[in-house]
């Protein structure tokens, strides 16, 4: 009996000696859980070039926080991402080498970091590293290199003669649905958290969105279809889809929004029986009677051939020199979030921005024609990037 007793003893002391490592494993694996839950997930990295300017983005599944340091020998910009776990799916090195960047690593840093070093070729002043965050993608990183603007919108010198050595340089930012900050000189800095009785200044000193006059223009409409795609999506309906979600997206950022029209009819008081001149003054009269900032006038491409596609920003040479500016911003931020390919800005002599008083652009988010892009531009998932993409582009303008 005392024998039995102490098998009964014995395989009693062996499973739980078992039970115990599985047990603290299983402890482990959710503490993992609940810590990775209330941390940002990095999903995703990409780049683009053109010409004067490459750009980085990473992109996250919530609002983030980051420090950026600037190192040398060799040149890096570093940006640590706070609270922050990498994807395993993410290619964690990306080959670039053009003229303003050599290459992008990103790695897990710590339990709690997720580190970006981008190898540069450029000087202090043709970087800008700026958070945006809403949108399609809830939380993304900004790292732009290579011929940037100022203020006035002069471009930077290149040059790197007689710069100092770059010294190591922390500044930390708090998530915000903002567009870009000036990058100070090389100095530790803290931007502190806001309550959120302060959104709106926030908002309004990071974006510079609230109170600007915003005067948007769905091309077409009415009588006038504009181009027909292949299965016979129509670019009036295209444009003031996207208008009106990029309306939603402005005015949740403090904007004061106008539309030329917000149904499918023509503008001019004369609807049909309008002159194309007559149709197009009136909507450029929208714009310079609410004596607005800026006019944006949404259009999509079309061409004989459907192999035809990109996405184009124009702009009236002669016109106010921020106008170029503005394509610009609105062109790359569309071709961020569409993934199209870039046909560049360029000047043109379009009446609607050629006739308004104010800094304007007519943008071709993409080709109705091209099979591909009449699709894109006929689901949920585009109207929202190219909304996305184009108020991406007016924070930054105004950033």
């Amino acid at each position: 009996m005392k024998r039995i007793f102490f098998y009964i003893h014995l395989l009693l002391l062996t499973t739980l000696c078992l039970l115990l490592p599985l047990s603290a494993a299983s402890a482990e694996e959710g503490d993992f859980s609940e810590r990775v839950n209330s941390m940002v997930e990095i999903t995703g990295i990409r780049d683009s070039f053109d010409g004067d300017k490459t750009r980085i983005v990473i992109d996250a599944t919530k609002p983030v926080k980051y420090k950026k340091m600037v190192l040398s020998g060799p040149d890096r910009v570093v940006v640590d991402i706070e609270n922050a776990w990498l994807s395993p799916k993410l290619d964690k090195h990306i080959s670039i080498e053009n003229r303003f960047v050599g290459g992008v690593k990103i790695a897990q840093f710590d339990p709690q970091t997720v580190r970006v070093v981008v190898e540069t070729k450029v000087g202090k002043n043709n970087y800008n590293v700026f958070a945006l965050n809403g949108g399609t993608i809830p939380g993304r990183i900004v790292m732009d290199f290579g011929n940037l603007t100022n203020s006035d919108g002069a471009q930077i010198d290149l040059s790197r003669n007689g710069a100092q050595p770059a010294k190591n340089e922390t500044e930390t930012v708090k998530p915000a649905p903002s567009k870009p900050v000036e990058q100070p000189a090389p100095k530790q800095e803290t931007q502190e958290p806001n309550d959120e009785d302060d959104m709106d200044g926030e908002l309004s000193g990071i974006t510079g969105l609230k109170g600007r006059k915003i005067v948007l223009d769905p091309g077409h409409g009415g009588s006038d279809s504009g181009a027909i795609g292949p299965t016979g999506v129509m670019e009036k309906s295209v444009t003031l889809r996207v208008a009106n979600e990029l309306k939603r997206l402005l005015v949740q950022e403090g904007a004061e929004v106008y539309m030329t029209r917000s149904a499918d009819i023509e503008v001019s008081k004369k609807r049909a029986k309008a002159t194309d001149i007559e149709e197009l003054q009136a909507r450029c009269d929208v714009a310079n009677e609410k004596n607005a900032d800026i006019f944006i006038s949404i259009h999509m491409d079309s061409f004989t051939s459907s192999a035809a596609h990109g996405t184009t920003g124009y702009y009236y040479s002669l016109g106010d020199k921020r106008s170029r500016k503005l394509a610009d911003k609105i062109r790359i931020g569309i071709i961020d979030q569409l993934g199209t390919q870039s046909r560049g800005t360029q000047s043109c002599n379009f009446y609607v921005v050629k006739h308004t008083d104010m800094p304007a652009t007519l943008v071709e988010i993409a080709f109705i024609s091209n099979e591909s892009e009449e699709k894109l531009m006929d689901s949920e998932d585009g109207i929202r990037k190219a909304a996305q993409g184009i108020a991406d582009g007016i924070a930054d303008y105004f950033g």
